[in-house]
């Protein structure tokens, strides 16, 4: 069982490894603070415990915008410098709960915006497969994390894809669930309506139970929803039958399937169905229509929601305060020395969408193209399909500095956003290797079906070899 695998982690082995990869000039800088003394503490109070939880003495990793008492929240941003949040996210109390010990907080694309961790203003993390190559983003600390072998598992969040997009990069698995399933509360908004906690792992039978401990509804949170969690740990089980997924139906989007997809990577993807053929899944080709409009729709409400949420960063109740002579001259000075560049392109698209005479022509109908978006994947799944099987990203880790264009950047995320956009819950796993980097799968379900999912994933993970037991 994956408790079992978890609990041979221990907390001075993990930080003999994070000494190992993640100091000095040539470091992957996953870390941007953290707890060596107080975890320490922890691990050897944890042997002593008579009642062990399912992660007791399991050394964890949480990103940056995650509330944590002991631990400074900085988002990745100079704005945010030195907070230490007064109440902790509620995924994190949970973790701590089931007996994890967190090490630290991992480096992150400042406020979530981004996808290679390359806009953290506390410097870019490397990929642990080849340093000179971004890890994804914006979760990209703590993918790196978990496949440097620092810690087995690790939170993060998307708004956009900045889970699945990393796992695929690093060559391990990244679970984002139904939108409602995992409390938001003490997450840092980017973007409410697409936010997502989700769940890094080297496998899927880790990755299933570090769901399952984090869901469930919260009370603290408005959009957590009151639906009970399986047990989604033995929904990944090995298994045993010739042809476990016997009865399954696994949708082939054809819009995801474009020539805007490295050749090698859609190799695999055909490797991956034949193999979830062979043990007896049925696959259908299958339409979502309105997936071309997904990024242009993305960009502009996640920035619509972002203006307004980070307008709260102006230097008067948290975070860092510029010197200034007047109000308004210390609102300005706070912001454009706090906000990186890419976190002022997006506030200053989503100012411009959302203002007078352009809210109708732009807001309200990418809220009316998202409603199209959501009503394609109810159509599929409604059809008798159970599970989707896409590609994760359209290419394999590109090398820092590579990608300046900004648009460029977006759309490493092409094959991702529509699960946010929809609420649907979406995983990555890896599924073989281009030139050295590994390549990643995506499997999406119906909203609150993570346990199908999981089986489906479980089962492919299995048939390709691609186990990695912690």
């Amino acid at each position: 069982m994956s408790r079992e695998s978890l609990q041979a982690h221990r907390v001075a082995d993990a930080w003999a490894q994070y000494d190992a990869v993640h100091a000095g000039p040539d470091g992957l800088n996953a870390f941007l603070s953290i707890d060596r003394e107080g975890s320490l503490a922890a691990d050897a109070a944890a042997l002593d415990d008579i009642a062990p939880g399912p992660l007791s003495g399991v050394p964890v990793a949480i990103k940056d915008n995650l509330a944590t008492l002991t631990l400074p929240t900085t988002c990745g941003s100079r704005v945010l410098e030195g907070y230490i949040s007064p109440y902790e996210a509620t995924a994190v109390r949970r973790l701590r709960d089931a007996g994890a010990i967190v090490l630290g907080k991992t480096n992150m694309d400042e406020f979530a915006m981004g996808s290679s961790t390359e806009n953290s203003a506390f410097g870019p993390t490397r990929n642990p497969l080849d340093p000179t190559r971004v890890p994804g983003g914006s979760s990209g600390g703590s993918a790196v994390a978990v496949a440097a072998g620092v810690v087995p598992l690790a939170l993060g969040s998307e708004t956009g894809g900045s889970v699945r997009q990393p796992a695929a990069f690093c060559g391990i698995v990244g679970v984002k669930p139904t939108y409602g399933r995992v409390s938001r509360f003490g997450l840092v908004a980017y973007a409410s309506s697409l936010d997502h906690v989700g769940v890094f792992a080297r496998n899927v039978s880790d990755a299933a139970l570090g769901l399952e401990l984090i869901a469930g509804h919260d009370p603290y949170d408005a959009t957590s929803a009151a639906q009970p969690v399986p047990a989604f740990h033995r929904a990944a089980a090995r298994p045993t039958a010739a042809q476990p997924l016997a009865g399954l139906v696994v949708g082939r989007p054809v819009e995801y399937f474009t020539e805007a997809l490295d050749p090698r990577i859609r190799a695999h993807c055909d490797q991956s169905l034949e193999r979830l053929r062979a043990l007896g899944a049925e696959v259908r080709d299958v339409s979502l229509p309105h997936t071309a409009l997904a990024i242009p729709v993305y960009y502009v409400l996640a920035p619509a929601e972002a203006s307004s949420n980070l307008s709260r960063y102006d230097g008067v109740r948290y975070g860092t305060r510029a010197a200034a002579a007047t109000l308004s001259e210390m609102y300005e000075r706070t912001r454009s020395g706090g906000f990186g560049a890419e976190v002022t392109r997006r506030i200053l698209l989503g100012t411009y969408v959302l203002s007078a005479g352009y809210y109708d022509a732009y807001y309200r109908r990418a809220q009316a193209v998202r409603t199209l978006i959501t009503r394609d994947f109810d159509r599929v799944f409604a059809s008798g399909v159970h599970v989707l099987f896409t590609p994760t990203a359209p290419t394999p880790a590109f090398r820092i500095g590579e990608v300046s264009n900004p648009y460029d950047m977006y759309l490493s995320d092409i094959y991702t956003v529509t699960a946010n956009l929809a609420g649907i819950p979406a995983m990555s796993q890896p599924i073989g290797m281009v030139d050295g980097m590994p390549v990643g799968g995506q499997c999406m379900a119906a909203r609150f079906d993570e346990a199908t999912m999981f089986r489906v994933a479980a089962a492919l993970e299995q048939a390709l070899g691609l186990e990695v037991r912690s």
